[in-house]
């Protein structure tokens, strides 16, 4: 029986931090944010929510100031502050930021929001199994070996959830008439935008990198324009 204790401490802990980690973005949401009230934007959502077949898409705004967009469990849509402050200093357009916000109605439409929220407590579980059995037989190591495996499955999955939502941003942008070059063109301007550099491997990054989403893409105008043409 002992033998298996990590396992279920584990099992324990990931059902623990599930229910924690949702209480607490959902309380941290909800303190920190307003819903979106800009005209220009809100005419670029209402398009996409017709499309949708929905009577509208309410956005929030998170005040924080890194740039980024999110998806919750719950299913809100959220931009930050910081990323709204960019636009609003016009460095990047409203066709840009409907991208984003079609972006994370991916995320929610194709279940990632709720399913990362577990796969954080898994991968948090799996860490702590692995570091209680590797710490065994590697003493002082275990931990680093560890954490560098959950890294690797993490950041997999991410970059996997991105294409997906990717897909799906340039399926609904097509269908409202927004169209997908101005989800290209932000892709070109997020390193800019966020002050990311460059250099770390692909595989360690929770994101693909701009150029091979971009190439993801402009390979699916491909196939729409020969399936039109047949």
């Amino acid at each position: 029986m002992l033998k298996f204790a990590p396992i279920l401490l584990a099992i324990v802990y990931a059902l623990v931090m599930y229910r924690f980690s949702v209480w607490r973005t959902k309380h941290e949401l909800d303190d920190k944010s307003t819903e979106l009230a800009d005209p220009l934007l809100r005419v670029l959502t209402d398009r996409m929510a017709v499309a949708l077949d929905l009577k509208r898409i309410p956005v929030n705004i998170y005040e924080i100031e890194p740039v980024n967009g999110l998806a919750a469990p719950d299913g809100r849509i959220f931009i930050t502050r910081g990323f709204y402050k960019k636009y609003r200093a016009g460095e990047v357009t409203a066709d840009e930021m409907a991208t984003v916000i079609a972006h994370e109605l991916g995320h929610v439409a194709l279940g990632h929001s709720r399913r990362r929220m577990i796969d954080f407590s898994g991968q948090n579980a799996i860490r702590t199994a692995l570091i209680m059995l590797l710490s065994r037989f590697l003493p002082g190591i275990g931990i680093l070996i560890a954490n560098a495996l959950t890294s690797l499955l993490a950041a997999r999955l991410s970059r996997s959830d991105e294409y997906e939502a990717d897909a799906y941003a340039s399926a609904l942008l097509v269908k409202a008439g927004i169209g997908t070059e101005p989800q290209k063109s932000l892709f070109r301007k997020l390193e800019k935008l966020t002050g990311a550099k460059g250099g770390m491997p692909v595989w360690m990054m929770s994101h693909p990198k701009v150029e091979e989403r971009i190439a993801a893409i402009e390979k699916l105008e491909t196939r729409w324009a020969v399936a039109g043409q047949n």
